[in-house]
């Protein structure tokens, strides 16, 4: 459905590729795919709409429902309607089977999925193929562990007595995703949800609702039955309103949550009075340590994937980099050639493998409580889950695409006025929402910087001098979600999850269950 032509149009003296919408995404988004609510395609109650927009160029790609509370409610019944049928009268093996066409359908149309969502995150293709992979993959371990949900017998100690311990779904629950992994953080938290037999309502990310609506697509041709899963686009005023009614709503039973840890703190207050389940996967702050010992050439190919993954767009990209005082000049200096490698420009374009910034709101730094308040929340209702998508980075709003530029450039500009120095980058691209892949060393922890998810590609790197420095720096730090050297530590099979102000609970693997299920206790007598 939304198909490039190219135009020739001029932008800031780049020709860029106009996106239009035709039948090629069909297969995956068909028309009047606005929302999703109890098993059909619907506009939000209100007719309005809001723009979806590529955040390279910043062309319209299409127009998505504007839900507010009334679609919210009527999402959260359809969720509970069918809860019993989806939880008690489908066997596991009969859930896990749906799943299973899920996975295939999401291979077969990987292509177009992928697209889709380069279309509107902006992340380069390969990325974004290998999300639609990832994602998938999630779907496929939970079409097994459906019917693996063990109970257990324990041992009594009074006679003519025996203890049940079984695992029930907890209910309708809300899911909140973030736009950086707009297909897989839904998918992780949609296949535990469902195997376990609960029922989903998805609020998406207002940058990417896109991919939400492609994923309720192939669930609905996988078979899912009417209300199991639903998605409710909306702008940023909409998705306030709609999650204050979701956290306090008795209707929804837990939260499941991937977010900023400002976000995630003000859906434990707001679903504080329904005493609600919450699982929040938060903000990190996560370290990148090389040693003196270490092989500086592994050491800086690791970096290279870690740190300008999805342009430095996750919640596991080294934010620190602490390297021994020996290595330092050489590491820097070899890290620094290899970030001249990197092509920035369209994610679309082959060659390209540092896409734009989701928007210009992450250049300038946005850290305000009022606008903490305004970011996508969402809760859980009685047996049915709810899933609302937010942005996983610093606070985001509906304004441009030019702040998330403009905070990288405040937090490199506070550093270098305390005496950091830009090696390389730091500037905007050709694109509003373009930034160089920017080198900045001299960190120290007076500086923002050290404390902040960068959410950008920009390498910060600390020089230490003794071992136990570089630990005490490293934990030095409220967020506590991954120190990773490598480009992917997540999978399926691996339960991910943070501490400290990282979040609470589990996702993925069979702990990836515990978060959607509760356990209870019969005892019999005979």
């Amino acid at each position: 459905m939304l198909r490039s032509q190219c135009l020739g149009r001029v932008v800031n003296s780049v020709t860029c590729v106009v996106y239009r919408c035709d039948a090629y995404h069909a297969a995956v988004l068909p028309e009047g795919a606005k929302a999703f609510i109890n098993g059909k395609w619907v506009d939000a109650e209100s007719k309005k709409t809001f723009e979806v927009r590529n955040p390279f160029s910043g062309d319209v790609l299409y127009h998505a429902a504007n839900c507010d509370v009334a679609d919210a409610k009527k999402s959260v019944k359809a969720a509970r309607n069918a809860y019993e049928h989806w939880s008690m009268e489908l066997t596991g093996k009969q859930r896990g089977a749906i799943l299973q066409k899920w996975y295939q359908l999401m291979c077969e149309k990987e292509s177009q999925l992928a697209e889709l969502l380069t279309l509107e995150q902006g992340k380069p293709l390969t990325e974004a193929r290998g999300e639609i992979q990832y994602s998938s993959s999630f779907l496929d371990w939970y079409s097994g562990e459906a019917r693996r949900i063990y109970g257990q017998v324990v041992p009594a100690t009074a006679k003519n007595r025996t203890h049940l311990h079984t695992r029930e779904p907890i209910g309708v629950v809300a899911l909140i995703t973030p736009w950086n992994f707009p297909t897989a953080m839904i998918a992780r938290k949609t296949g535990a949800a469902l195997a376990v037999g609960c029922t989903l309502v998805v609020k998406p990310a207002e940058d990417t609702p896109l991919s939400a609506l492609a994923f309720a697509e192939m669930g609905m041709r996988a078979g899912l039955p009417e209300g199991v899963f639903n998605v409710i686009p909306a702008d940023r005023i909409k998705t306030a309103q709609i999650s204050r009614y979701l956290c306090s709503s008795t209707d929804v039973d837990a939260i499941s949550f991937t977010g900023s840890t400002a976000v995630g703190k003000l859906l434990l207050a707001q679903s504080a009075d329904t005493v609600k389940r919450v699982c929040l996967e938060l903000g990190g702050n996560a370290p990148l340590i090389v040693f003196p010992s270490a092989n500086v050439d592994v050491a800086v190919k690791g970096t290279m994937a870690t740190k300008f993954r999805g342009s430095g767009q996750t919640c596991i990209s080294a934010n620190r980099i602490f390297i021994h005082s020996t290595i330092h000049d050489e590491y820097v200096n070899k890290l620094q050639k290899a970030m001249k490698t990197l092509v920035i420009g369209d994610g679309m374009k082959a060659g390209v493998n540092q896409g734009p910034l989701i928007n210009e709101r992450a250049v300038k730094k946005v850290f305000s409580v009022s606008m903490a308040l305004e970011v996508t929340t969402g809760a859980v209702i009685g047996a049915i889950i709810v899933v609302i998508v937010v942005q996983c980075s610093p606070l985001p709003d509906m304004g441009s695409n030019a702040r998330r530029s403009h905070k990288i450039e405040d937090l490199l500009s506070d550093a270098v006025s305390k005496g950091a120095k830009v090696v390389c980058g730091g500037k905007r691209g050709a694109q509003s929402t373009l930034f160089e892949p920017t080198l900045i060393t001299g960190i120290k922890g007076n500086m923002e910087i050290a404390h902040t998810e960068i959410f950008g590609p920009v390498a910060a790197v600390v020089e230490y001098m003794t071992e136990e420095e570089a630990l005490q720096l490293a934990n030095n730090t409220r967020t506590g979600l991954a120190a990773c050297s490598s480009a992917m530590i997540s999978c399926a099979e691996a339960a991910f999850g943070g501490v400290k102000e990282s979040g609470l609970g589990r996702e993925g693997a069979g702990q990836g269950i515990d978060e959607f299920s509760q356990w209870k206790y019969i005892c019999t007598g005979y």
